[in-house]
């Protein structure tokens, strides 16, 4: 497969697609690294954290969600919702559930994609930021009252 030079956002989707399926599969197939409970507990609270994350995300952000990192033409700045406190609600929550998820199954395959994953969506966000930027005027000011991922960490 070659990268798409005429549509850099379909690289960006299909990377996150092929990492979160990693997770996945990597979490399923190379379980049981340990054995913890509080690990488990702790996945759970992790992927369902996540869940609501993505579910309060893809409401807040209405009509102007998109898997891309170039905004719609329609798009609005969404700052309701979720967005008061995060600019990227949707990479939280699955940062979230994939570190959860490798929790779940004990796998440290799964664990390894998820950081990997964690990486992939802070230069996605980053891309993004800069577009928004250029696109919103107020996203500055925006950026500067909200944390990119983690309320108080990031």
């Amino acid at each position: 497969m070659t990268l798409n030079t005429c549509n850099p956002d379909r690289n960006w989707v299909i990377g996150q697609s092929a990492l979160m399926l990693g997770v996945v599969v990597l979490g399923v197939t190379h379980r049981g690294a340990w054995q913890s409970e509080s690990g488990f507990v702790a996945g759970a609270v992790l992927f369902a954290f996540g869940a609501v994350a993505g579910i309060w995300g893809v409401r807040s952000l209405g009509g102007s969600r998109t898997p891309n990192p170039t905004p719609r033409p329609d798009a609005e700045l969404v700052q309701s919702g979720i967005y008061q406190r995060l600019r990227h609600p949707l990479y939280s929550s699955v940062m979230l559930a994939s570190l959860g998820w490798a929790l779940l199954w004990q796998s440290a395959a799964a664990l390894a994609a998820s950081v990997v994953l964690c990486v992939f969506f802070d230069a996605k966000a980053r891309l993004e930021e800069r577009l928004l930027l250029a696109r919103f005027p107020e996203y500055a000011a925006y950026r500067m009252r909200t944390w990119r991922f983690v309320p108080w960490v990031y």
